[in-house]
């Protein structure tokens, strides 16, 4: 055999693979997902310091700069001194830390056991949430750039909400009560963490639309079915009576009784438009 020949025989083999190859891909009718008009949008990431990421909807502690500090409330002197002296012992002029330690005072009243609680989880869940409070409104309204505080502000979420995953196990009415007073949501911690990724959220997307597509059809199906069931019971009951009187005609005992002729009728005209 020439080498034109193979040649010619090379040609004439591809134009027919490739004719084969077209009508496969033509009759297999492949779509993507812009056909099937499935969308996904990345979620917006929420920021590291937003109360939405630490689950805290909110805690109004009445704490006011014109208060007196924890240790002056109950001094005698301050009692009968003049307005002036005891301005100067309130929390406008004392140190932050003053104010910081009033509200978490008042924070922990709100679940604390006894007097001198501080080593419970309700305790210790009502501490860390005072806490998460004064470093979020740090970092909002001083200082939204200091790394070493947003590590410290992750480092508490993360602790406060094991110690919810350990009260809720334990105790899960206490664990109820303790978010309602403190106002707190609790989002379960995921098994495998991952990264929401394109890939993964278009196959989800479009296995749920697979499932819609399918439970859409069933339902048809469905619905062509319970038209039909009206036909069969007639034709049942037809059928039904017709061997009851061929076995009574052969002198022979019925198979079918009466009742189950009359259920049949009954059924067809529950069906009845």
């Amino acid at each position: 055999m020439s080498i034109n020949a193979i040649i010619n025989n090379f040609k004439r083999s591809t134009k027919i693979t490739t004719n084969l190859l077209n009508n496969c891909i033509l009759s297999r009718e492949y779509r993507t997902i812009k056909e099937y008009k499935i969308n996904w949008v990345r979620p917006k990431p929420i920021p590291f310091v937003s109360p939405e990421r630490s689950g805290d909807l909110g805690l109004k502690i009445d704490v006011k700069s014109a208060d007196l500090g924890k240790e002056y409330n109950d001094l005698p002197e301050l009692q009968d001194a003049p307005d002036l002296v005891k301005r100067m012992f309130t929390l406008r002029f004392l140190p932050r830390k003053e104010t910081v330690y009033m509200r978490r005072e008042k924070v922990l009243e709100l679940v604390k056991r006894h007097k001198l609680d501080r080593k419970s989880l309700e305790a210790k869940i009502a501490i860390m949430t005072n806490d998460i409070f004064q470093l979020q409104e740090f970092l909002t309204k001083t200082n939204p750039k200091h790394t070493g505080m947003k590590s410290t502000l992750n480092i508490l979420m993360g602790k406060r909400k094991k110690m919810l995953k350990l009260l809720r196990e334990w105790d899960y009415r206490r664990f109820e009560w303790v978010l309602e007073k403190l106002n707190l949501t609790y989002t379960p911690i995921p098994e495998f963490p991952h990264q929401i990724t394109r890939k993964e959220s278009l196959t989800r997307l479009t296995e749920k639309h697979c499932n819609k597509l399918v439970q859409e059809k069933l339902d048809i199906y469905k619905k062509e079915l319970k038209d039909l069931q009206k036909d069969f019971y007639m034709e049942k009951a037809e059928k039904l009576a017709f061997i009851r009187e061929e076995e009574l005609a052969c002198g022979l005992q019925p198979s079918v009784s009466e009742e189950e002729i009359v259920c049949a009728k009954e059924k067809a005209s529950k069906y009845e438009t």
